[in-house]
């Protein structure tokens, strides 16, 4: 998906493009709505689930 990056927050990518969020949730991140999963970036969050950013990314950009 063009325009979103890793370094973007969550809150941003879903404002962006919601319907990013079911690709996020597939991956483990189902705390979308929680009040750090605003502030954090994409990268931080993936990290915090030991989730690989590059496939993950490799998954948005194909939306």
């Amino acid at each position: 998906m063009s325009g979103i990056t890793k370094d973007m927050t969550i809150g941003e990518i879903l404002i962006s493009n919601p319907d990013v969020a079911p690709v996020l949730m597939q991956a483990g991140m189902h705390c979308l709505g929680c009040p750090a999963s605003q502030g954090e970036s994409l990268e931080e969050a993936a990290a915090v689930h030991g989730i690989d950013i590059d496939e993950l990314m490799a998954v948005i950009e194909k939306l």
